[in-house]
């Protein structure tokens, strides 16, 4: 579609028929996936690829919402399964106009490499593509790579997607206190009067104090139940091609 497309890859230690329950039922789907807020099916006929229905909550009072195709391939000779969707979406205010993508479930030892590559075309002209390239993009690929972390804690460890979001706003309210109180000096006068004779020690030492104090909010890996973007794999170890399956959807 004329973008470097996305990619985004997990290892998840889970059974594969969990991960395909998780991944391809809408009511378990839209509860791990930043991207979602509602995904439907639509009925359809015997033969016909699924149809469905998605919507994004975008602000409180604005939902954008579009509608895809897809099809699935559960059983295939070599082991994997592989999943495939064309999607659209008329809203005006939606960046978005339509795109296409598949998921890759690759039995891997005691795991599974979950995968997915996709593209998509933006609308609004010369701004659309800049805005999309500057902003949009780089913010769903972080969106979908935060969304596989946060499908792999519950998989793996049994944390709710709700209790991974809760966890990760924790974490971010505190670094951000940190850096803001590191930045302000907040505190730092009560700190030299309780450190007395100390407190000439105490004054020069602050830069430092405060360099370490914003290198830990800022540097410190996020805690092992906290869902981050930066666990998954964002550039093919390999040449990738999107599957077969994909084409068949080209006319849908």
């Amino acid at each position: 579609m004329g973008h470097a497309g996305l990619y985004i890859e997990a290892r998840i230690r889970a059974d594969l028929d969990e991960l395909w329950s998780r991944t391809q039922e809408p009511a378990q789907h839209q509860r791990w996936d930043l991207r979602f807020t509602e995904i439907a099916l639509l009925p359809r006929a015997d033969g016909e690829p699924q149809r469905f229905r998605y919507a994004t909550r975008v602000l409180p009072f604005l939902t954008v919402a579009g509608t895809g195709v897809s099809a699935g391939e559960r059983e295939r000779p070599d082991g994997t399964r592989t999943s495939a969707l064309r999607f659209a979406s008329p809203h005006p205010l939606s960046l978005l106009a339509k795109g296409s993508g598949y998921w890759r479930y690759l039995p891997d030892g005691d795991g599974v490499r979950f995968l997915t590559g996709y593209d998509y075309r933006p609308r609004w002209g010369v701004v659309g593509a800049l805005a999309d390239r500057v902003l949009f993009r780089p913010l769903i690929g972080w969106a979908t790579a935060w969304s596989f972390d946060r499908l792999r804690l519950w998989l793996e460890r049994g944390i709710t997607p709700e209790r991974a979001r809760a966890n990760w706003l924790s974490e971010l309210l505190v670094r951000t206190l940190v850096i803001v109180l590191a930045c302000t000096g907040f505190g730092y006068g009560r700190l030299l009067r309780l450190t007395g004779p100390f407190a000439p020690l105490f004054f020069y030492a602050t830069p430092l104090l405060t360099l370490v104090a914003l290198s830990l909010a800022l540097c410190a890996p996020p805690l092992s139940g906290t869902p981050a973007a930066r666990r998954c794999l964002r550039t093919p170890p390999t040449r990738v091609r999107a599957p077969r399956l994909l084409r068949t959807l080209e006319n849908r």
